[in-house]
């Protein structure tokens, strides 16, 4: 072989080499980023942590719950949330902050720190019965069987399986320390006395619709806004709607969870407040 020609082979095997390491780089960069749980104050983010560092943190272990969601007891490696709270926030949130669970599909659940700090809650990191190396062996979850990565917050309590009292979001990839009135200002139904039906039904929706319905373009993105362009009271019998809240698995099949735990009254608050909140409109998304 000339010496020209050898040269050219070299540099060809170096070309060929510094392209693998790179394509190994980004693999790596790739699967860093697809772990990456942020954590923020006020839109602002605090820390970035993804789950090499999650493991070297805190203390791992494998937790058995019996899963709402997927309606079996599962196993999963886990970490205690009081420790990911303090390592994400550098301290436990206080007792009475609001924090936001944001999910990758838009899913947003919002729910005071004492919640989040008590014992017994976790973040799953990992399938404990199919991991396999950096695979964190994820089954498919839910209705609409979807990959519940890369976090999946649960709860070992049998008193902490009601989702209606404690949240269980999957797909999770930031935890936020906000103001509720800051973040969704539009949501509030302002014209109405304090203390009367839309009020109440506004607390509702805080707490069981908000994490996926929008009102005004404030809120979760997995189901439809509510209020804009047209509001569900314009277009939907009162009945129909009290109805469908309480049990829409007889009007299609769908994710949306029943609400047999809500009373009459609390129906009624609700259809107050989306009466209200058609008076008080406000469209991000309309183009002038």
């Amino acid at each position: 072989m000339s010496g020209r020609r050898a040269a050219t082979v070299a540099v060809a095997v170096v070309a060929l080499l510094l392209g693998a390491l790179a394509t190994i780089a980004h693999a790596a960069d790739d699967a860093a980023a697809d772990s990456e749980l942020r954590f923020l104050r006020d839109g602002a983010v605090v820390k970035r942590v993804d789950r090499d560092e999650l493991q070297r943190s805190c203390a791992v272990q494998t937790v058995v719950i019996d899963d709402p969601y997927y309606k079996a007891r599962k196993s999963f490696r886990a970490c205690p949330l009081r420790d990911v709270l303090t390592l994400g926030f550098g301290t436990l949130p206080e007792a009475d902050d609001e924090l936001f669970l944001r999910a990758r599909d838009g899913y947003t659940k919002t729910v005071r720190a004492k919640v989040l700090v008590e014992d017994g809650g976790y973040l799953a990191l990992a399938d404990a019965e199919h991991a396999q190396g950096a695979d964190p062996g994820w089954q498919p979850i839910d209705r609409r069987q979807v990959d519940p990565g890369p976090y999946y917050l649960v709860w070992s309590k049998p008193e902490q399986r009601d989702a209606n009292g404690y949240p269980w979001p999957y797909q999770l990839v930031a935890i936020e320390i906000g103001s509720f009135a800051l973040q969704y200002p539009h949501t509030l139904p302002t014209s109405a006395k304090a203390d009367t039906a839309p009020w109440r039904g506004f607390a509702i929706f805080r707490d069981e619709c908000i994490s996926c319905h929008a009102i005004n373009g404030e809120g979760g993105k997995i189901g439809p806004d509510l209020n804009v362009p047209r509001s569900i009271v314009e277009y939907r019998p009162v009945e129909q709607i009290k109805a469908y809240i309480r049990d829409p698995g007889s009007f299609r099949y769908t994710s949306m969870p029943a609400h047999p735990h809500l009373s009459p009254a609390d129906l009624d608050g609700l259809v107050a407040y989306f009466k209200v909140m058609r008076t008080l409109k406000h469209d991000p998304g309309h183009a002038p």
